[in-house]
């Protein structure tokens, strides 16, 4: 015969402190310290062509080198906004306009020889707005401009921004192909054409134009036929039927770039 068990005495729970305790032993000189700074990828499309906001360097290290809006965070600030806070400084941008960006955080940067002062991880943000103003220097900033993507100081960037540029290129790409952002840089009526161009801007490719059309009058929400006369764009074709945004902001489903086609 099995003898009954004897009941277990519970245990008491050992209940996280409300307050977070620094253990007695910790060293924080035992580390090597490190800088933090944010970089910023910001693009527009100006007159059919991809544009990155570059400020001039005021300061060494790459004193007169072309570089991505940033700086170092502060004690006290988040990288969010430190982004927000480097981006008027070295760009004159109107706190309102600041304001209404929103970047996307792209990823972090560490390599250890990044930049010749210290050891500096960056957080890189990026973002693709629309009817940006013209910058002005400021702060380190010797002179801030839009730079037309296939420029040729993009090639010679400071620091390691020319690689941060190409990832942030490639996420912006990537946004148009599940967002209804495209149609922000068209006018409030626009046709298939010019919110195609966008995308070829945008993308560097060259799109087939039935297709485009076929994905884009397919997908719902994306846009809404404009009543009235159809607009007439130039050339011996027809009229272009208008459009405007319709109420969606994510395409199902997304809006693939096409593989294997360049811009000419």
């Amino acid at each position: 015969m099995t003898p009954p068990r004897t009941p277990q005495t519970p245990q008491p729970s050992r209940q996280p402190s409300r307050q977070p305790r620094v253990p007695e032993n910790y060293d924080p000189a035992a580390f090597v310290p490190f800088a933090v700074t944010v970089d910023l990828a910001v693009f527009t499309v100006r007159e059919s062509r991809l544009h990155v906001l570059l400020v001039e360097r005021g300061e060494e290290p790459y004193l007169g080198h072309w570089a991505l809006p940033g700086g170092f965070v502060r004690p006290r600030e988040s990288a969010g906004q430190a982004a927000r806070r480097e981006l008027a400084e070295e760009t004159g941008l109107s706190p309102n306009t600041v304001a209404g960006l929103r970047p996307e955080q792209l990823r972090t940067y560490s390599d250890p020889d990044r930049d010749p002062r210290m050891r500096v991880v960056s957080v890189a943000y990026t973002a693709l707005v629309p009817d940006l103003p013209e910058p002005r220097g400021g702060g380190d900033a010797a002179q801030a401009r839009w730079t037309p993507y296939d420029h040729d100081e993009l090639g010679r960037l400071a620091f390691d921004h020319g690689g941060i540029l190409a990832d942030g290129r490639r996420r912006i790409g990537a946004k148009l192909e599940y967002t209804c952002l495209a149609t922000a840089f068209c006018p409030p009526q626009f046709t298939l054409g010019e919110l195609q161009q966008v995308y070829e801007t945008v993308w560097g490719v060259v799109l087939d134009r039935p297709n485009f059309r076929r994905k884009v009058l397919t997908s719902p929400g994306f846009v809404e036929p404009v009543e009235g006369p159809p607009r007439r764009t130039g050339g011996r074709g027809k009229p272009a039927a208008l459009y405007r945004a319709g109420g969606a902001t994510a395409l199902h489903p997304p809006l693939l770039r096409p593989e294997g086609r360049t811009t000419p």
